[in-house]
Parts: C-alpha cells; sequence; structure tokens
C-alpha cells in the first residue's frame, strides 16, 4: 500500500513562464484575425509556446515524479494526471458549447448553422473523453480534432505523453532517453527544414514549420506526435541531468528571451528554409536554454513572486477557454471589415481582457477547488 504524497515545491519562474507563453497565444490568435494586415506580422511565431509548453511539461514531469516510483502507484500517477488536466478539459469543451452558434451566419465557419444542437453536445461529449474526430465529423468548417475548442487538440497529446511517460519512459536511463531526443530532433528537422524523408508532408503554406497537428489526417498526426516528442523528451532528459543556471532577474531575463523569440518576424521572405531553422534552433537550443534559466533562477522580490504565481495559476484555464473567444472575435471582424481601426483594436483588447478574467474565475472558481476535493475524496483513497 502507498500513501498519498504532497506536490513538491513548484519552480516559481517556470510558473510564471507558463503564463507568459499562454499569453502569447492568445495574442497570436488575436491576430490571426487579420491574415495579410499588418497585425499578422506580430507574434509570427507564437504558435511555437505550444512546442514551450511540451517541453516545459517533460520538464515537470521528470521533476515531479521520477524519484517518487515506489513510493507512488500506477495507479496512484494515473489519479493525479487525471485531476491536474481534466477538469479544464470539462470546462473548456462547457465553455465551447456556450459560444458556439454565436459564430455562424459567416463562410468561414460554413457548418455551424447546419449543426443540430446534439450534435454539438455530443462533441462536446468526445472532446471530454479524449477522443479525436475525423475530417467529415467536423460542425464548425475546419476540420479540427474537436470543433467546439481548437487548441483541445494539444491536450490530447499531451495525454499521449503522459502515457509514454508511464509505460516506457520513466524507465529510461539517460543514455536511451538521449537517443531518443536525438531521433526525435531529426523528425523536427524534417519538418522545419522540409526534408519530407517519409513523405508524409504536403506542398504548401505550412511548409519549413512546425505549425500544425491539429487534425486527424497522415500529415497533421505525423506533425503532432513530431512536435510532441522532441520538446517533451528534451525537457524529461533535462530534469533528469540537473543542470540549472541562475541568471539575473531570472522571471523577467527569460521572459523577455521568450517573448523575443515567439515575437520574431518571418525570417527569409519566400525562402522557407531561413525561418524553418529559426524555428528548429529555438525548439532544439533557445528553448531548452531558458528552461535551465528557469528551473536555476530563484524569485526574491513578493511582487514577482505573486506575479509569477497569478500567471502560473492562469495559464491553463487561459489556454484552455480562450479559444472560443477568438472563434466570435474571426466572425466579428469578417461581419465588419469596414469597421474603423480603432474599433478592431478595442474589439481585441476586450477579447484579451475577458479572456483572461474568464480564466482566473476558471482557476479561482472551479479548478483550484475541483481539484482541491477529487485530491481529498479520491486520489487520497488507498
Amino acid at each position: 500500500m502507498t500513501h498519498y504524497l504532497e506536490s513538491k515545491p513548484r519552480y516559481e519562474v517556470l510558473d510564471g513562464l507558463r503564463g507568459v507563453a499562454a499569453i502569447i497565444v492568445v495574442l497570436f490568435h488575436l491576430f490571426e484575425c487579420y491574415p495579410g494586415n499588418l497585425l499578422s506580422v506580430y507574434v509570427s511565431h507564437g504558435y511555437l509556446a505550444v512546442d514551450f509548453f511540451f517541453a516545459l511539461s517533460g520538464f515537470v514531469m521528470g521533476y515531479a515524479y521520477d524519484d517518487r516510483w515506489g513510493k507512488m502507484s500506477v495507479t496512484d500517477f494515473i489519479k493525479r494526471r487525471i485531476i491536474r488536466l481534466h477538469p479544464m478539459v470539462v470546462f473548456g469543451a462547457l465553455v465551447g458549447v456556450c459560444f458556439f452558434y454565436y459564430t455562424g451566419g459567416i463562410e468561414l465557419y460554413n457548418k455551424v448553422d447546419d449543426a443540430i444542437w446534439w450534435m454539438v453536445l455530443l462533441q462536446a461529449l468526445l472532446m471530454i473523453c479524449m477522443i479525436p474526430l475525423r475530417p467529415s465529423m467536423d460542425i464548425r468548417g475546419w476540420g479540427e480534432l474537436t470543433s467546439i475548442n481548437g487548441p483541445i487538440w494539444t491536450l490530447m497529446y499531451e495525454y499521449v505523453a503522459n502515457i509514454l511517460y508511464l509505460l516506457v519512459l520513466r524507465h529510461l536511463s539517460k543514455i536511451a532517453l538521449g537517443i531518443l531526443v536525438v531521433l526525435s530532433a531529426i523528425l523536427t528537422a524534417d519538418l522545419t527544414l522540409h526534408l519530407n524523408i517519409f513523405g508524409l508532408l504536403q506542398e504548401g503554406a505550412a511548409n519549413y514549420s512546425v505549425a500544425g497537428g491539429y487534425a486527424l489526417t497522415t500529415e497533421q498526426v505525423y506533425i503532432g506526435y513530431t512536435r510532441l516528442l522532441c520538446p517533451f523528451l528534451m525537457g524529461l532528459l533535462l530534469s533528469r541531468i540537473g543542470k540549472k543556471i541562475s541568471v539575473p532577474g531570472g522571471f523577467w531575463t527569460t521572459s523577455l528571451m521568450l517573448i523575443l523569440m515567439l515575437n520574431m518576424p518571418i525570417l527569409g521572405g519566400e525562402n522557407g528554409i531561413v525561418d524553418g531553422a529559426y524555428q528548429l534552433v529555438c525548439i532544439l537550443v533557445l528553448f531548452p536554454l531558458i528552461l535551465t534559466m528557469g528551473a536555476g533562477s530563484k524569485l526574491t522580490g513578493k511582487r514577482s513572486l505573486a506575479f509569477c504565481r497569478f500567471l502560473g495559476n492562469i495559464s491553463y484555464p487561459l489556454y484552455i477557454t480562450h479559444y472560443p473567444l477568438i472563434y466570435m472575435q474571426t466572425s466579428w471582424k469578417l461581419r465588419y471589415p469596414d469597421a474603423p481601426a480603432s474599433t478592431h483594436i478595442m474589439v481585441g483588447v476586450c477579447t484579451l481582457i475577458i479572456a483572461i478574467f474568464i480564466a482566473w474565475a476558471a482557476y479561482k472558481l472551479y479548478d483550484a477547488p475541483i481539484r482541491e476535493w477529487l485530491t481529498k475524496h479520491w486520489a487520497r483513497k488507498n
């Protein structure tokens, strides 16, 4: 019989960085509403925040669980991961349902108006059960893994990472894990340099990029697993190596680095390999560097500590709940393309503020209380 193990002390700087990355994702999606516009230049590499999340997840997974096997059972691990991840998956499904029909009436979401209410609820149930959708089951028009809340596709891959860790990765030595990192890095290079080693990549706008993974097609599944494996494995390996770098102003320094990296304009123009090489460097070099700096740096000021905790608390709820608002923002933009620029800016700013407020409220009133209750009444039971 095992006893419930309390959570370890947190890496506060890494919590703060997770929040920074989540806000950048929201900004990236907001600016995506204006393709071809000057706004689309900003946060051009915001999608790389997903790869950073996977790297951070691998690092935290190793830190939180590697030395607990023997004291913690497989069942304990599964309970902990479900409690950490799934309450917000349920909440994200509910938010997606509530906002779904507000995005109809435009060509971009050409299936929304024809979607029957029970189809929407069925898709919410499938999302809660982490069952991906085939493109033929799409009820929005984008062919996503889940039609009611697009970014949930990354949580499906996160669950895969948890299963891989439970079944395989926790048993591997650092050398074996390092070999997997090298092999997965080759897959990342296959995407970013468009080597197309396996002939799975189609010619298109996403060449020389890791952007993708959101649909249940051969190409998109390959992209999704590639985006998951290299960062997650590298983060896990870094946690086992234990090398940390302390830098002055750790959170602010690493935040600035992350913001600059994800805000970098598209490089090389039509020569996509230049930008692909930049993405490869971010994933293989810069993200690991930021992780080691964030893990090795301490927070001293009370305000910095409170700010990082706030960012860490809202990061996951913000990522899970913001995209239904992006659907609405996109729909509004297409309905009123001739509205003054100041109006578009005001709507975008309000969308960001509302997204952060919903995330904060979801954490305080739902996620934290639910996880506390589940921990007390489910996880602690032997």
